[in-house]
């Protein structure tokens, strides 16, 4: 079992350093060949702390938890604690959208705001715009960012550009 969990580990590797950060087809190959591993989770993780595959595996991530995969919590925990290294725009749009699978345990809320905060005002306006997303899971899990989350929302409803407006939108047809 070791070496198979070694051989995963180099493949998805080699294969994520030959990816060109681009191809959507390549980057799908990829997940069809790995993903029913039994240690995809953790090769994906493992890799997604790794600068020079952050953006493919978090990719690889954020797809496998939209096929209704689960983490564990320490995983979960772990992740979030690796938040604030996310170099790439790609990478952190990716992990803003595994944030509805990842519970935010109650030790792990201020890491994810304050990754939040920091994401918000990101150049990128994807990443603004899923920043908010990620401020609406934060407040459904712990009702005490409610109001702040409220008054980003309605600064972004004036200030914000239209791609972000439009997720705001979103959240609010939810019952926000």
């Amino acid at each position: 079992m070791v070496l198979n969990v070694i051989g995963i580990n180099m493949n998805i590797e080699h294969e994520l350093s030959n990816w060109n950060g681009k191809s959507a087809s390549d980057i799908q190959a990829i997940y069809d060949n790995y993903h029913s591993e039994p240690s995809f989770d953790e090769t994906i993780i493992k890799l997604s702390l790794s600068l020079a595959h952050e953006r493919g595996a978090t990719w690889l991530l954020k797809t496998w938890l939209e096929a209704e995969n689960t983490l564990e919590s320490s995983q979960i925990t772990s992740l979030y604690g690796a938040f604030k290294q996310l170099e790439y725009w790609e990478s952190k749009l990716h992990m803003l959208q595994c944030i509805p699978f990842m519970p935010i345990a109650k030790k792990n809320k201020n890491v994810v705001y304050n990754f939040l905060r920091w994401t918000l005002t990101d150049q990128n306006k994807f990443v603004r715009a899923w920043s908010y997303n990620g401020f609406y899971e934060l407040s459904k899990q712990h009702p005490e960012y409610l109001d702040e989350t409220k008054q980003y929302f309605d600064m972004a409803m004036r200030d914000e550009a239209p791609s972000v407006k439009a997720r705001i939108r979103n959240i609010l047809k939810k019952g926000f």
